[in-house]
């Protein structure tokens, strides 16, 4: 007899993801959910605050028989947040799914940082999750009657390493993914967090990386392997289906067991 558990109830929902791009035909932790959401059947709103780098990662899923968009959008203004569940809505008549995936570095301590910093990366990190969800909610009950949402946080967020600011914003995104779960477990919708160690992603080789810090890099898992993007997807994607109908509330950590050692203090963001 097959239960709900044998149905990863992905194929014909509706995917909105945000920070789905990333430079050239780079794999980032938004552009690697949104293409394994659409192999799984997902139709894919992919928005970025870059609309060539949402096109691209549009292009790349079309290019293997997916269905996806692209949007410009700043999910720092409450406005681009409700017009981009609006167009959601719009073009594929609902919601089930969202991954918010935006989010910036810092570095510094308390004392070295700027103010006008803490709140940029507040703002971006942890009040952008805040406004899409509290408009991708409502449609979620009202479409799909009921839905999953993935945040994105950080190991930051459970071991500080000299990001103050940034490990500040990454675990008010754990408090948020726990206090949405509470809120809205009623309405039949999920909201799960995963934690991501040193990904090697576009975002970070953008600042440039030596072959020796990428090595020291994937030396930190105790599983001595490199994570990628993919790593991210895969997790955004179980988080979102059938398979994880009864998780909610939860932090998945996607490190290869970094956090299973002692801390040190790095020179690159996760």
């Amino acid at each position: 007899m097959q239960g709900p558990e044998d149905d990863a109830g992905l194929s014909g929902k509706v995917a909105l993801i945000s920070g789905g791009g990333a430079a050239d035909d780079g794999i980032g932790n938004g552009r690697a959910a949104a293409i394994l959401l659409a192999r799984a059947g997902t139709k894919v709103m992919v928005a970025d605050r870059e609309l060539r780098l949402a096109q691209r990662t549009v292009e790349m899923i079309v290019a293997e028989g997916g269905t996806a968009v692209a949007l410009g959008c700043d999910v720092t203004r409450e406005a681009d947040c409700k017009a981009l569940v609006e167009a959601c809505i719009d073009g594929f008549g609902r919601l089930d799914f969202l991954d918010n995936n935006v989010g910036i570095g810092s570095r510094g301590s308390v004392v070295e940082e700027k103010p006008e910093e803490y709140r940029r990366v507040m703002q971006i990190n942890v009040e952008s999750m805040f406004l899409l969800s509290k408009y991708a909610i409502p449609a979620m009950i009202k479409t799909a009657q009921g839905g999953a949402i993935v945040n994105i946080s950080s190991i930051s967020a459970l071991r500080p390493r000299g990001l103050t600011t940034y490990t500040t914003s990454k675990a008010a995104v754990i408090g948020l993914t726990r206090a949405m779960a509470v809120d809205h477990g009623a309405d039949n919708i999920r909201v799960n967090c995963i934690c991501p160690g040193p990904m090697y992603t576009p975002m970070v080789y953008a600042r440039g990386m030596s072959e020796a810090a990428r090595a020291q890099r994937a030396k930190a898992s105790v599983l001595k392997l490199e994570g990628t993007g993919w790593d991210v997807g895969h997790a955004v994607k179980f988080l979102l289906s059938n398979y994880a109908r009864y998780i909610t509330g939860q932090v998945l950590v996607v490190d290869g067991g970094v956090t299973l050692q002692a801390p040190e203090r790095e020179s690159q963001d996760h």
